[in-house]
Protein backbone atom coordinates (compact mmCIF):
# COMPACT_ATOMS: atom_id res chain seq x y z
CA UNK A 1 0.00 0.00 0.00
CA UNK A 2 2.84 2.70 0.65
CA UNK A 3 3.85 1.74 -3.12
CA UNK A 4 0.57 2.82 -4.06
CA UNK A 5 0.50 6.25 -2.39
CA UNK A 6 3.96 7.33 -3.33
CA UNK A 7 2.60 6.32 -6.86
CA UNK A 8 -0.45 8.71 -6.15
CA UNK A 9 1.83 11.08 -4.61
CA UNK A 10 4.18 11.43 -7.96
CA UNK A 11 1.16 11.02 -10.68
CA UNK A 12 -1.83 13.06 -8.91
CA UNK A 13 -0.06 15.11 -6.11
CA UNK A 14 -3.25 17.14 -6.02
CA UNK A 15 -5.85 14.53 -4.99
CA UNK A 16 -2.86 12.65 -2.98
CA UNK A 17 -2.13 16.26 -0.56
CA UNK A 18 -6.11 16.52 0.00
CA UNK A 19 -6.31 13.31 1.53
CA UNK A 20 -3.14 14.00 3.62
CA UNK A 21 -6.09 15.89 5.65
CA UNK A 22 -7.62 12.55 6.60
CA UNK A 23 -6.66 11.79 9.76
CA UNK A 24 -7.91 8.36 9.70
CA UNK A 25 -4.93 6.08 8.15
CA UNK A 26 -7.38 3.47 7.12
CA UNK A 27 -10.02 5.97 5.44
CA UNK A 28 -6.81 7.74 3.63
CA UNK A 29 -5.28 4.21 2.37
CA UNK A 30 -8.87 4.10 1.24
CA UNK A 31 -9.11 7.31 -0.96
CA UNK A 32 -5.29 6.29 -2.32
CA UNK A 33 -6.79 3.42 -3.58
CA UNK A 34 -9.75 4.62 -4.87
CA UNK A 35 -8.17 7.45 -6.79
CA UNK A 36 -5.53 5.37 -7.78
CA UNK A 37 -8.20 3.35 -9.75
CA UNK A 38 -10.27 6.79 -11.04
CA UNK A 39 -6.58 7.02 -12.84
CA UNK A 40 -6.00 3.83 -14.09
CA UNK A 41 -9.66 3.90 -15.75
CA UNK A 42 -9.11 7.83 -16.62
CA UNK A 43 -6.05 6.74 -18.64
CA UNK A 44 -7.16 4.30 -20.78
CA UNK A 45 -9.01 7.31 -22.55
CA UNK A 46 -5.99 9.41 -23.27
CA UNK A 47 -3.69 6.69 -24.10
CA UNK A 48 -6.24 4.48 -26.63
CA UNK A 49 -7.40 6.19 -29.61
CA UNK A 50 -9.82 2.92 -30.91
CA UNK A 51 -12.75 3.19 -28.87
CA UNK A 52 -12.82 -0.58 -29.34
CA UNK A 53 -9.76 -1.11 -27.59
CA UNK A 54 -10.59 1.16 -24.85
CA UNK A 55 -13.68 -0.53 -24.19
CA UNK A 56 -11.72 -4.33 -23.96
CA UNK A 57 -9.01 -2.55 -21.29
CA UNK A 58 -11.78 -1.10 -19.44
CA UNK A 59 -13.59 -4.46 -19.54
CA UNK A 60 -10.68 -5.93 -18.21
CA UNK A 61 -11.10 -3.96 -15.16
CA UNK A 62 -14.77 -4.35 -15.18
CA UNK A 63 -14.04 -8.23 -14.76
CA UNK A 64 -11.37 -7.78 -12.15
CA UNK A 65 -13.29 -5.57 -9.89
CA UNK A 66 -16.25 -8.63 -10.20
CA UNK A 67 -13.89 -10.97 -9.47
CA UNK A 68 -12.84 -9.28 -6.48
CA UNK A 69 -16.17 -8.52 -5.14
CA UNK A 70 -17.38 -12.57 -5.81
CA UNK A 71 -13.70 -13.98 -4.59
CA UNK A 72 -11.07 -11.71 -3.36
CA UNK A 73 -8.56 -12.34 -5.90
CA UNK A 74 -6.34 -9.09 -6.71
CA UNK A 75 -4.99 -10.36 -9.92
CA UNK A 76 -1.62 -9.31 -8.61
CA UNK A 77 -2.11 -6.17 -9.27
CA UNK A 78 -1.88 -3.14 -6.90
CA UNK A 79 -4.60 -0.96 -6.82
CA UNK A 80 -6.62 -4.16 -6.55
CA UNK A 81 -5.27 -5.16 -3.46
CA UNK A 82 -5.54 -1.73 -2.33
CA UNK A 83 -9.32 -1.80 -2.95
CA UNK A 84 -9.52 -5.51 -1.36
CA UNK A 85 -10.14 -4.40 2.46
CA UNK A 86 -11.21 -1.05 1.29
CA UNK A 87 -14.82 0.40 2.65
CA UNK A 88 -16.81 1.88 -0.11
CA UNK A 89 -20.24 0.76 -2.09
CA UNK A 90 -18.29 -1.98 -4.34
CA UNK A 91 -20.92 -2.53 -6.55
CA UNK A 92 -20.91 1.41 -7.46
CA UNK A 93 -16.94 1.01 -7.87
CA UNK A 94 -17.19 -2.12 -10.03
CA UNK A 95 -19.42 0.45 -12.11
CA UNK A 96 -16.75 2.65 -12.79
CA UNK A 97 -15.23 1.18 -15.80
CA UNK A 98 -18.32 0.93 -17.63
CA UNK A 99 -19.51 4.90 -16.92
CA UNK A 100 -15.63 5.36 -18.72
CA UNK A 101 -16.44 3.76 -21.86
CA UNK A 102 -19.17 6.07 -22.24
CA UNK A 103 -16.62 9.12 -22.38
CA UNK A 104 -14.58 7.38 -24.84
CA UNK A 105 -16.46 9.19 -27.72
CA UNK A 106 -16.39 12.77 -28.11
CA UNK A 107 -19.30 14.57 -25.62
CA UNK A 108 -20.47 16.64 -28.94
CA UNK A 109 -22.63 18.72 -26.18
CA UNK A 110 -22.17 20.87 -23.72
CA UNK A 111 -24.99 19.14 -21.73
CA UNK A 112 -23.14 15.87 -22.70
CA UNK A 113 -19.93 16.54 -21.57
CA UNK A 114 -21.18 17.72 -18.05
CA UNK A 115 -23.37 14.74 -17.81
CA UNK A 116 -20.35 12.47 -18.47
CA UNK A 117 -18.81 13.96 -15.83
CA UNK A 118 -20.82 13.68 -13.41
CA UNK A 119 -21.30 10.20 -13.78
CA UNK A 120 -17.07 9.46 -13.64
CA UNK A 121 -15.30 12.64 -11.46
CA UNK A 122 -18.21 13.50 -9.45
CA UNK A 123 -19.25 9.61 -8.51
CA UNK A 124 -15.85 9.05 -7.44
CA UNK A 125 -15.67 12.71 -5.83
CA UNK A 126 -19.12 11.21 -3.95
CA UNK A 127 -17.61 7.74 -2.88
CA UNK A 128 -14.56 9.42 -1.68
CA UNK A 129 -16.85 11.94 0.74
CA UNK A 130 -18.86 9.26 1.57
CA UNK A 131 -16.17 7.12 2.40
CA UNK A 132 -15.59 10.13 4.81
CA UNK A 133 -18.57 10.60 6.13
CA UNK A 134 -21.87 8.31 5.81
CA UNK A 135 -23.65 12.08 5.47
CA UNK A 136 -22.27 12.82 2.23
CA UNK A 137 -24.28 13.17 -0.72
CA UNK A 138 -23.04 13.30 -4.42
CA UNK A 139 -24.99 16.53 -4.99
CA UNK A 140 -23.05 18.54 -2.41
CA UNK A 141 -19.85 18.16 -4.65
CA UNK A 142 -21.42 18.06 -7.97
CA UNK A 143 -20.06 21.04 -8.82
CA UNK A 144 -16.17 21.14 -7.39
CA UNK A 145 -16.09 18.01 -9.56
CA UNK A 146 -17.48 20.11 -12.97
CA UNK A 147 -15.50 23.06 -12.04
CA UNK A 148 -11.98 20.78 -11.80
CA UNK A 149 -12.53 18.45 -15.01
CA UNK A 150 -13.33 22.04 -16.88
CA UNK A 151 -10.64 23.66 -15.73
CA UNK A 152 -7.67 20.99 -16.01
CA UNK A 153 -9.12 20.05 -19.41
CA UNK A 154 -9.13 23.60 -20.44
CA UNK A 155 -12.72 23.06 -21.24
CA UNK A 156 -13.70 26.66 -19.36
CA UNK A 157 -12.19 29.97 -18.87
CA UNK A 158 -11.34 31.14 -15.25
CA UNK A 159 -14.57 33.34 -15.18
CA UNK A 160 -17.20 30.16 -15.71
CA UNK A 161 -15.00 28.38 -13.61
CA UNK A 162 -15.67 30.46 -10.70
CA UNK A 163 -19.05 30.81 -11.81
CA UNK A 164 -19.40 26.69 -10.87
CA UNK A 165 -17.71 26.71 -7.98
CA UNK A 166 -20.24 29.94 -6.99
CA UNK A 167 -23.36 27.84 -7.82
CA UNK A 168 -22.18 25.07 -5.68
CA UNK A 169 -21.10 26.74 -2.49
CA UNK A 170 -24.61 26.44 -0.65
CA UNK A 171 -24.56 22.84 -1.21
CA UNK A 172 -21.28 22.47 -0.54
CA UNK A 173 -21.61 24.21 2.75
CA UNK A 174 -23.81 21.17 3.89
CA UNK A 175 -21.04 18.96 3.40
CA UNK A 176 -19.97 17.46 6.73
CA UNK A 177 -16.33 18.88 7.87
CA UNK A 178 -14.27 15.50 7.74
CA UNK A 179 -15.50 14.71 4.34
CA UNK A 180 -14.30 17.83 3.24
CA UNK A 181 -10.84 16.41 2.08
CA UNK A 182 -12.69 14.59 -1.13
CA UNK A 183 -13.21 18.30 -2.54
CA UNK A 184 -10.53 20.12 -0.94
CA UNK A 185 -8.03 20.12 -4.20
CA UNK A 186 -10.65 21.21 -6.50
CA UNK A 187 -9.38 24.69 -4.59
CA UNK A 188 -7.13 24.53 -7.40
CA UNK A 189 -9.56 24.72 -10.10
CA UNK A 190 -9.55 28.99 -10.56
CA UNK A 191 -5.73 28.32 -10.55
CA UNK A 192 -5.70 26.22 -13.36
CA UNK A 193 -8.87 27.65 -14.99
CA UNK A 194 -6.20 30.68 -15.33
CA UNK A 195 -3.49 29.10 -16.96
CA UNK A 196 -1.58 28.46 -13.51
CA UNK A 197 0.50 25.80 -12.89
CA UNK A 198 1.18 25.93 -9.28
CA UNK A 199 4.03 23.89 -7.73
CA UNK A 200 4.03 22.28 -4.49
CA UNK A 201 4.14 24.83 -2.37
CA UNK A 202 1.35 26.71 -3.55
CA UNK A 203 -0.42 23.49 -3.98
CA UNK A 204 -0.07 23.15 -0.26
CA UNK A 205 -1.21 26.23 0.85
CA UNK A 206 -4.26 26.72 -1.16
CA UNK A 207 -5.65 23.39 -0.50
CA UNK A 208 -4.97 24.15 3.69
CA UNK A 209 -6.31 26.93 3.20
CA UNK A 210 -9.67 25.31 1.63
CA UNK A 211 -9.82 22.34 4.40
CA UNK A 212 -9.48 25.47 6.77
CA UNK A 213 -12.06 27.49 5.78
CA UNK A 214 -14.58 25.08 4.19
CA UNK A 215 -14.34 27.48 0.84
CA UNK A 216 -13.06 26.60 -2.87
Amino acid sequence: MQDLDARLADKDPDRWLSSRFVADATARADLVALYSLDNELAAVGRKVRDPLVGEMRLAWWREALEGLIATGATRGHAVLEGLKAARFPMDTVAGLPDRYIDALEPAGTDEVLLARIDETDGVVMALAALRLHPDARVEQVADAARALHLAKAGQADRAAVTAVLARGQGALASLPTDAFPAVAHAALAKTYAGGGRPGPIGKRLRITWAVMTGKL
